[in-house]
């Protein structure tokens, strides 16, 4: 059991299709069905949450403070009490997992949404990085995951054909959801191929949470959060090594990942040799189902990325195909951020 004062879980998850691009469609519009999908399935109607909380960017929808056009999708009247992080919505599922297990909330709803395609998704992601000495070279998010892939080529833990391999596989295990595999294709920034990088797309996800015998009523299985941590690398790439991620291992520490075996682990590795970085973070041996759902590989709804890997990772407690999960969301360049969270089903 956990040694939290209350067991909080996943009760509820929904996302959208995954479109490049969703032309005329408004962040309301692509939330709206969601949101009550993820409700519905709760049992809770529009407002009734106790907590509301959403992850997005207003640089990806360039306009400031557009998450509150996104509340017309949500039901905002009656008032809700409401947040807003400019993050994934997994960090926004963190703040809301902080606020029910401080018993401030005993249900809240979380969603994220993200269109990027809206703009030219390389360029705006230069903007995350450090404002004096990288943001004015305008070093795109494909050329510095590049540099990390050939860092770990260089290092001898990878090469291009393991690095296909692994865009193949989780490509091929998306077949069976809502997006398309693609082939390996033409280099995008050596050595990365078309293959090797995320399929961007316009989308949402939410997930509903709820405290101890309540998401016992509303979830015949729910996915217990027995931990959930999230640690961040130094700011300059150049301080970093790039073939590591000790804030990954440090934050699934802190959650409990290495207390018992994981037979499931959702990996936000929107390119291919993120992978390798991760699997050795977290301590990933092949007898792990990595990325079942196909990963941000085969759909990358930057903004709501991390919080579907929380989302894919409930949904196989759900219903049965897995019993203790590892879910892992990152931000920023080269997987700077970094956020991990064990799930399980009751009596894992």
């Amino acid at each position: 059991m956990s040694d939290h004062p209350r067991d909080v879980a996943i009760v509820a998850f929904a996302q959208s299709g995954h479109r490049y691009p969703t032309d005329g469609l408004s962040e309301a519009e692509m939330l709206l069905p969601v949101v009550s999908e993820a409700l519905g399935r709760a049992g809770l109607a529009p407002g009734e949450a106790d907590f509301t909380c959403s992850g997005s960017s207003d640089y990806l929808a360039g306009r400031p403070f557009s998450f509150t056009l996104a509340l017309d999708g949500v039901g905002a009247w009656p008032p809700v009490a409401e947040s807003h992080v400019e993050m994934d919505g997994a960090w926004a599922l963190y703040e809301a997992w902080v606020k029910i297990l401080t018993g401030q909330a005993e249900t809240a709803l979380v969603y994220a949404h993200g269109k990027p395609c809206s703009g030219t998704l390389r360029d705006v992601l230069t903007r995350q990085l450090d404002p004096y000495y990288l943001a004015p070279l305008w070093p795109d998010s494909v050329a510095l995951a590049a540099l990390q892939a050939q860092a770990l080529i260089d290092a001898g833990r990878t090469d291009e054909a393991a690095l296909a391999a692994i865009a193949v596989r989780n490509r091929t295990a998306a077949g069976s959801g809502p997006h398309d595999p693609a082939p390996a294709g033409e280099y995008v920034v050596r050595p990365l191929r078309t293959g090797d990088c995320p399929t961007v797309t316009d989308g949402a996800a939410a997930v509903v949470l709820a405290a101890g015998d309540t998401a016992r009523r509303m979830c015949a299985r729910p996915a217990w959060i027995r931990g959930i941590d999230h640690r961040i690398e130094a700011h300059a790439l150049g301080l970093r090594d790039l073939t590591d991620s000790p804030s990954t291992c440090l934050a699934a520490e802190h959650a409990g990942a290495f207390d018992a075996p994981v037979d499931t682990a959702e990996l936000h590795a929107p390119f291919t040799a993120q992978e390798v970085v991760l699997r050795t973070a977290l301590r990933l041996d092949d007898t792990v189902t990595v990325n079942p759902s196909g990963g941000a590989l085969a759909a990358d709804p930057v903004m709501a990325t991390g919080l579907i890997r929380l989302g894919e990772a409930a949904a196989r407690i759900h219903r049965g195909a897995s019993d203790r999960a590892l879910a892992h969301a990152t931000s920023g360049p080269c997987l700077q951020h970094n956020l991990v969270a064990v799930l399980e089903g009751e009596g894992a």
